[in-house]
């Protein structure tokens, strides 16, 4: 798969991510599944492809 995901989307993901995963692990309970979209977002981020973009066609790298 190739990169998908711009250097502005990537870092909103991996703060957006970090944020959830650390609210959902120190809120523990209801909030653990924001601990797992936020580890989704933060893998999304590093390795630069997301799948709902490949689905949807989008692009926000420029490359």
């Amino acid at each position: 798969m190739s990169a998908n995901v711009g250097s502005l989307d990537r870092m909103i993901r991996l703060v957006a991510g970090a944020i959830l995963v650390v609210l959902g692990l120190w809120l523990g309970g209801g909030w653990l599944w924001a601990a797992l979209v936020g580890a989704v977002l933060v893998a999304t981020a590093l390795l630069r492809v997301c799948p709902a973009y490949t689905l949807l066609h989008i692009r926000t790298n420029k490359t």
